[in-house]
């Protein structure tokens, strides 16, 4: 296995993206450009394989910029439509790798896209192309994906709990409102933690910084990158208020994470 991984930031924005639209705000208006923010998702790339956790709606134009070269294998941490909408967008992967693509989530996750996606699992042609995919469903035991191994990470988004995932020394964490004390014990001794990090305001279902910060300083991974970011919070501003080794994401951010040996 090549020595490193590297974790390419697709999408640091939260369900609605920033700019939201019709929004005059200083973050939506800004020219910053780690203020403009897609729909939340990472393209993780190692030992000449890519792995996507989940398919935004702003798939296509986010794999166009990366650039990204290949998708062996789609992580899903839910079925909401910010992490599934982009799925059928994987379709030109199919051409250039002919073959399917293995996909992976929770059993509900799978029943959402299986209902949404129907045409591409229905048993008689369609007529055109579809995506060409095989149902995994995890039930939060490690399993092993291209000579890494992956651990489902429960955690709680409101009511619902939903996965993160780890891989080697690195985790990514997203749309969580609350981290369980068993899924807290395999967030230790990172590299490199992705965390929801909303806004300042309460959420019901999503983390503050603050809430964030406290997560960081209890796990206390060497390098932590909040997402699923919020118009409220401007990049420049609020990165400057973080502690040491806690940066904001944003999107095209590519974080290179040294495996063990």
């Amino acid at each position: 296995m090549e020595p490193s991984l590297f974790i390419k930031v697709l999408g640091s924005g939260t369900s609605t993206g920033v700019p939201t639209i019709g929004c005059p705000c200083d973050v939506c208006t800004s020219t910053d450009p780690r203020d403009n923010r897609m729909r939340p998702s990472v393209h993780v790339r190692y030992n000449g394989r890519g792995i996507l956790i989940d398919t935004t709606p702003d798939f296509r134009t986010q794999a166009l910029r990366a650039p990204i070269e290949r998708v062996d294998a789609i992580l899903y941490t839910h079925a909401h439509a910010d992490h599934i909408l982009g799925l059928d967008d994987v379709r030109p992967f199919n051409y250039r790798q002919r073959g399917e693509i293995p996909i992976y989530g929770k059993r509900h996750t799978l029943d959402v896209i299986r209902r949404v996606f129907a045409y591409a699992f229905e048993e008689s042609p369609v007529g055109t192309s579809i995506p060409r995919l095989t149902l995994h469903e995890l039930d939060g035991k490690p399993f092993e994906l291209f000579g890494l191994t992956v651990t489902p990470l429960p955690v709680m988004h409101g009511k619902a709990e939903i996965f993160g995932f780890r891989f080697g020394p690195a985790a990514y964490v997203t749309d969580q409102s609350d981290i369980p004390e068993e899924t807290k014990q395999k967030l230790l001794g990172l590299d490199v933690l992705f965390l929801d990090a909303l806004r300042h305001r309460p959420h019901p279902t999503h983390s503050t910084v603050a809430q964030a910060l406290q997560w960081v300083e209890e796990l206390k991974p060497k390098r932590a990158y909040f997402t699923h970011i919020c118009h409220d919070l401007p990049h420049a501003q609020t990165e400057a208020t973080l502690p040491p080794g806690v940066h904001l994401a944003y999107d095209g951010l590519e974080v290179e994470v040294e495996l063990p040996s």
